[in-house]
């Protein structure tokens, strides 16, 4: 028991210059630091996945504003669309005069829907198509031009 205590209260030679003794570490109630090449400065540990002040606090995937509305693109897409949708070059009608007529003749008869034969269903997915893609690509040459990627 003897020999245990003597070996117990012997200084401790740690990393650096501190030494670590069990008799200076009870009288005394300061901690110890340990300086070392190995042991990295006392910075506080970042968490990379956490934004100061961005979406509360919560991790998220995308940015807040990620669609980047504009009111311009909408504007000038509905027009980009409408415009060239409305010249007269299916037999002297317009698709968009098309896709109307054919909205009008299939509320004639409404409480049934339209037949899968039906015209209405070739120029409602042409005016959609034509639209949404109009739309796609005003968003990407605005956004483009307003970002200088071209």
């Amino acid at each position: 028991m003897a020999a245990t205590m003597a070996t117990a209260s012997t200084a401790v030679v740690g990393l650096g210059t501190s030494s670590l003794s069990l008799s200076s570490r009870v009288s005394s109630p300061k901690t110890t630091s340990l300086n070392s090449a190995f042991l990295k400065s006392p910075v506080r540990v970042r968490n990379p996945l956490v934004q100061a002040h961005a979406s509360g606090g919560k991790f998220t995937c995308f940015e807040r504003d990620w669609l980047r509305t504009d009111l311009n693109v909408i504007g000038f897409g509905l027009i980009g669309w409408l415009a060239p949708s409305s010249v007269p070059a299916i037999n002297g009608n317009s698709l968009t005069g098309l896709f109307f007529s054919s909205i009008g003749t299939e509320l004639s008869h409404f409480p049934t829907g339209p037949a899968l034969d039906s015209p209405f269903w070739l120029w409602m997915v042409c005016c959609h198509l034509g639209l949404f893609l109009c739309l796609t690509f005003g968003q990407i040459g605005i956004k483009g031009r307003t970002e200088e990627y071209f």
